[in-house]
């Protein structure tokens, strides 16, 4: 079978979802742009990197019926991250007349079909079949977030063996980076000049991009910091404010501490998330929200405590099972205000209605991040605007405030001369977990030497364009319901103008009170620099030259000298002090340093 010309003419261009303002009838001046370029050089194999929420179905799908029309291939194969995707691209490309064998496992396919949507687990399975299939017809292979391929070795193998005889290979990605060094099959790396080689796309349609274009929604980050107190594995009970310097772990526990629902943290972002989706909800009606989960008896404590804030229901999904498809199904067509989910649509799933996210989920890449937060940006008229609730965690705000920085899969990663060990290097396991297909418990949440005892929230910052705004200030609070009340539908610079506004008017308002009610820390976001892991690192290294030489000045053991700071200037051991408690102690043994001379 083969495809009429007229399909490609007709198609939507936000396909499967619903055209932005402005743009139906045609393709995007972005997927025209891409599809120009490759009918020009008529490549084996082409990458096309868009932002989530840009429309690379319709691209892929619009070069796939051109190419089926023109008889360059008889056949295509799409491989998508999961089942639920992979029915979603059947469906969309049945729209436009191609049809897509969604549930295709072996043997012949049927004459009705034009190709197959596969998982890039199924072709793990069965490679050869693949190959088979490639080899007996001319094939086009959409490779969707391609970056999957590079999972693990034998993904990436199978999919090499599966697809080496394919007569034409289209990838898509929304986040070519990864977090490992895995190369990913069929994407070319070019070495540069510092000897590093990196992924090379023959098309790049960035958020900024995207942004300037309206295609894509812009993005309100709005953190919450919050006291935090847990009990260590050695029964010690320990307590942190989200955002102050801390080491690693520190941060790891403070974190997951806010994350548990029997603290006041979780119940007190959902019922700000709720007030903002309600905001949101007077422009646009059928606006959704979003909770991103750790695990699946996080998402249900989740759900639970949405019931007893908004009275109503929430849809849980919590794996990718045929039940878990229908249910996302559901939600997007209907007008329910909640969804609460764990990991599978953190990417590629389209409910284009989703305006309101809470990133409830300790999975700290950037890959990730940029995948959850593409969830929300698809634009379907102008002015919409997304709102996404974070933890003041500062891997997070750094992703956040980096939302339009482009990035290349690096393939190298070179060890300096006298470089310490990569600080991040443990975080970087976590790209398993965010990749993983299922979410059953595994039972790690038990053996970790761990337990939260309570937490409460505190409104902390907006963060939007790079910018940082606002005070600190309690939930339910005058400050805070200001910041929550931005109307839903703003122009960009509107956005940035009302926040600057809402900054002013929080000032002032706090210059008013009395000294004894200012029981926050009053200060605008950009006089509050949350210190990173790495400058903690380089404090601590400091630390311990000066503790060195000191040493060998004074002939004190290395344990004396640190009990003796810590005496002298309070606060635990150096490995769990914060960047302040390091800066006093370095400066305390300078001076001792100088007396002694």
């Amino acid at each position: 079978m083969t495809t009429t010309a007229s399909h490609s003419h007709h198609l939507s261009p936000a396909f499967p979802g619903r055209a932005p303002w402005g743009t139906a009838g045609k393709l995007r001046a972005w997927q025209q742009g891409a599809m120009e370029r490759y009918l020009q050089e008529q490549p084996r194999d082409f990458l096309a990197v868009a932002t989530p929420g840009a429309g690379k179905t319709t691209f892929a799908l619009t070069l796939a019926s051109w190419l089926l029309h023109h008889h360059v291939v008889q056949q295509v194969t799409v491989v998508a991250p999961t089942e639920h995707l992979k029915k979603q691209w059947a469906a969309a490309a049945a729209r436009i007349g191609i049809k897509l064998d969604p549930d295709y496992s072996a043997g012949p396919l049927s004459r009705e079909y034009h190709g197959v949507a596969i998982t890039y687990a199924g072709v793990g399975v069965r490679p050869m079949l693949h190959r088979n299939r490639c080899e007996q017809r001319k094939t086009l292979v959409i490779l969707d977030e391609i970056h999957h391929a590079g999972d693990s070795k034998s993904w990436g193998e199978a999919c090499l063996e599966a697809f080496d005889p394919a007569t034409r290979r289209l990838a898509l990605t929304g986040t070519p980076f990864r977090s490992d060094t895995n190369p990913i099959p069929f994407v070319t790396y070019e070495e540069g000049n510092d000897g590093i080689r990196k992924s090379s796309a023959d098309y790049t349609y960035g958020y900024g991009n995207a942004l300037g274009d309206g295609v894509v929604r812009p993005v309100i980050f709005l953190s919450y910091s919050g006291n935090m107190r847990w009990r260590t594995k050695a029964g010690d009970e320990v307590a942190a404010r989200l955002g102050e310097p801390m080491t690693k772990d520190a941060v790891s526990q403070a974190w997951r501490t806010a994350l548990d629902p029997r603290g006041d943290w979780m119940p007190n972002v959902l019922r700000a998330a709720d007030r903002r989706l309600s905001e949101v909800r007077k422009a646009i009606p059928d606006a959704g929200g979003l909770v991103i989960a750790a695990d699946q008896d996080s998402a249900r404590s989740y759900a639970k405590l949405i019931r007893e804030i908004t009275g109503t229901k929430a849809t849980v999904v919590l794996s990718d099972d045929t039940g878990a498809s229908k249910r996302i199904d559901e939600f997007s067509e209907s007008e329910d205000r909640w969804m609460v989910a764990v990991r599978m649509v953190s990417e590629g799933v389209d409910v284009p209605r989703l305006a309101v996210g809470v990133y409830a989920t300790t999975i700290s890449t950037p890959l990730f991040f940029a995948q959850a937060v593409g969830r929300f940006v698809r634009s379907r008229r102008r002015g919409e605007t997304a709102s996404v609730f974070l933890p003041t965690i500062p891997s997070l705000l750094g992703f956040a405030n980096e939302m339009e920085v482009e990035r290349d899969h690096v393939l190298d990663r070179p060890k300096k001369d006298g470089e310490e060990e990569d600080p991040y290097a443990e975080s970087e396991k976590e790209m398993d977990e965010a990749n993983k297909e299922q979410d059953e418990d595994t039972g790690e949440q038990d053996s970790l030497p761990f337990e939260a005892l309570e937490s409460d929230a505190v409104f902390d910052r907006v963060m939007y364009n790079g910018a940082e705004f606002g005070m600190q200030a309690h939930p339910g609070s005058e400050e805070e319901q200001d910041y929550l009340g931005i109307p839903g539908l703003l122009e960009p610079d509107q956005v940035q103008m009302l926040l600057q506004k809402r900054q002013a008017r929080q000032i002032a308002h706090s210059r008013k009170k009395p000294d004894d009610e200012a029981d926050l820390l009053e200060l605008p976001a950009e006089r509050r620099p949350v210190v990173s892991h790495k400058e903690l690192l380089e404090l601590r290294k400091q630390l311990n030259t000066m503790v060195a030489a000191y040493v060998h000045q004074s002939g004190k053991p290395h344990g004396v000298v640190h009990t003796e700071l810590r005496r002298v200037c309070g606060g635990p051991p150096s490995a769990e002090a914060t960047a302040g408690q390091i800066r006093e102690r370095i400066k305390k043994v300078q001076e001792w340093a100088t007396r002694m001379r």
